[in-house]
């Protein structure tokens, strides 16, 4: 209530992850529900980027179908499957993905902002960014990545993939 009264858009997550009781089923009653309670939006956060490219396409084409919440999807590159999940996502009629910018992307963090501006233009999915903007920003990150490498608080193992997350199904942050 409080966050209508001030203007504020109110977006759900919704923490994606996979085991008997989380099925399809249960994420739309999720969405159905809190579109109920007032939700605008709902983000999928899939913390440990295990969820797949059908998983994707099926989860959020349900989730579209059965309410008219705007759905974003949130992932890492962690497992290496996460580019292919986000086509799929678009696919299925995600309305946002969310990407950074080259430079500090892949590994634990999000797919390439310029990556998908590139694969998507032209395409009915168009994202129209300024690319030029983009490519400005690259060594600026580029240099933040070097420095925060360089005192220790960016392990380098953070920016590789490792696919046998998608065999243990260990959650983000852990």
């Amino acid at each position: 209530i409080s966050t209508k009264k001030y203007g504020a858009e109110c977006q759900i997550a919704l923490s994606y992850t996979t085991s008997p009781v989380h099925t399809v089923e249960y994420y739309v009653n999720f969405a159905k529900e809190v579109e109920k309670l007032g939700a605008d939006s709902i983000c999928i956060k899939d913390m440990a980027g295990v969820m797949t490219p059908n998983d994707a396409f099926e989860l959020i084409s349900a989730i579209k179908k059965n309410t008219k919440l705007p759905v974003e999807l949130h992932s890492h590159c962690t497992a290496g499957i996460c580019e292919m999940t986000y086509r799929s996502a678009i696919e299925a009629g995600v309305d946002r993905i969310d990407c950074c910018l080259s430079p500090l992307s892949g590994g634990t963090a999000q797919p390439s902002t310029q990556a998908f501006n590139t694969v998507l233009k032209g395409t009915k999915y168009d994202p129209e960014l300024n690319i030029d903007a983009l490519h400005k920003a690259e060594p600026l990150m580029e240099k933040v990545r070097a420095k925060y490498i360089a005192n220790g608080l960016l392990n380098p193992k953070a920016l590789s993939v490792n696919p046998n997350i998608l065999k243990y199904q260990v959650p983000g942050g852990m």
